[in-house]
Parts: structure tokens; sequence; C-alpha cells
């Protein structure tokens, strides 16, 4: 049975010390930055950083990156699409990257999903900033079934670091969901995300608070209430 916002915040509230305190830690979507400016080669680079840093520690990639940026012409898509496969492999190979070969051959691989979205939308970001958030597993689906190692959480957590208002299924969120009926069955079958995406949009129409507040205080009021 799904609980009341208040009743989440209260739970949240009382282990993180009140409710001032657990406001402090919480993150609105304007706190990662907006889509407003951004442009192809942004979304491009965001996709990219999440997927060498999923399942790697964070701090290398984010001390590598900038030569990332340099190695990968600043992400511009056109230039990814004009490679040929033996400069692919050369940059694969760069000492200065993370010499991931899978994962480096994903960025041409996005870079085409993100082409063929400007071709339709005129940008790949006006094609996202149009996206009903009401549906933001379809979102999710999207990107997973058109993009390259962007399932899972991947995505999500790219497109929170761009802006994008994003609740996310942390380990604590999914048992929460899971603990209180909200899904049964697997996390990932679209049943299962079309009840988590009523349950968020249910949620933010009680509180006002965007889907990135709302997972982060489920996060908060269960388990290990670690920030996600």
């Amino acid at each position: 049975m799904r609980e009341p916002f208040d009743k989440i915040w209260a739970r949240a509230s009382e282990r993180k010390g009140g409710d001032a305190a657990l406001t402090a830690l919480l993150r609105p979507p304007a706190y990662f930055g907006g889509l407003d400016g951004l442009t192809d080669d942004r979304l491009l680079a965001a996709f990219t950083k999440q997927i060498f840093q999923s399942g790697f520690v964070w701090r290398v990639v984010e001390n590598k990156w900038p030569d990332f940026e340099s190695v990968f012409f600043g992400f511009d898509i056109e230039k990814m699409l004009l490679l040929p496969d033996e400069m692919w492999e050369q940059k694969a190979k760069d000492p200065r990257i993370i010499r991931n070969f899978s994962k480096v051959m994903t960025i041409r691989e996005n870079a085409q999903m993100l082409a063929d979205l400007a071709d339709k939308h005129g940008s790949a970001v006006a094609w996202l900033k149009a996206w009903p958030s009401s549906d933001l597993v379809g979102l999710w689906q999207y990107l997973k079934k058109h993009g390259k190692r962007l399932g899972g959480n991947t995505g999500p957590y790219a497109l929170r670091r761009m802006g994008v208002d994003c609740f996310l299924l942390s380990q604590d969120v999914e048992h929460y969901l899971k603990h209180t009926g909200i899904f049964d069955g697997g996390v990932t079958s679209q049943r299962s995300q079309k009840a988590i995406q009523d349950a968020f949009n249910a949620w933010q129409q009680q509180s006002g608070r965007s889907f990135n507040e709302i997972s982060q205080t489920i996060g908060y009021s269960v388990g290990d209430n670690l920030p996600n």
C-alpha cells in the first residue's frame, strides 16, 4: 500500500535530526545544473562519463576527464561519427584515458543515437527538454533501447547530473518500493516501472517536491538511509 509522502518525510526527518537537517541534505534538480544552454556534445560527454564511472572509482574518472575531453575532441558528435575504426582502436589504447575498448565504443554508438534525435527534433537537447516528466521511466527505456550501456541506473544518474529531475532506484529505494507493494516481480519490467512512475507522480502531487528530492527522502527514510 502506498504511503502518503508526509509519512515518509516524517520518518526521514526523525532519522536525520529534524526537518531543517533533512531539507539541507536534499538536492533539487537545479543543484546539478540545467538543460538551458546545454548542447548535444555535453549530453554525449555526460553519458560517457557515467558509463566509465559505472563499476569503477569515480575519482579516477574525474581526474582523467580533461584528457577524455581532449582525446575525443570535446565529444563533438559529427567528429565522433567520422572517425574510422582504426582510429577508435588507437584511442581505446591511449594511456591518457581509461583503456576499456567496449566502453570507448559506446561513444560512437551513443553519438549516433543523439545524431538521429537531432535529425528529428533539431537537437537531442530539445528532444530531452520536451520529454514529459510524468513518464520518466519511458525516457529510461528509450535510452536503454536506443543507446549503449545506458540501462540500469547509468542513464538515470547521467540525466540527474545534467539537471533533469530524476528519481533513482538505489538499493534502498528499490527495497522500499518492493517492500511496500508498489511493485512486485522484477524492477525493470514495464509493469513494475509504470507502477513506480505512478507512485512518484502521486508523491510529487502531494508534496510539490521534485523527483530528486522525493527519492532522496525515501533513501534517507529506510535501510542505511544513504543519499541517492
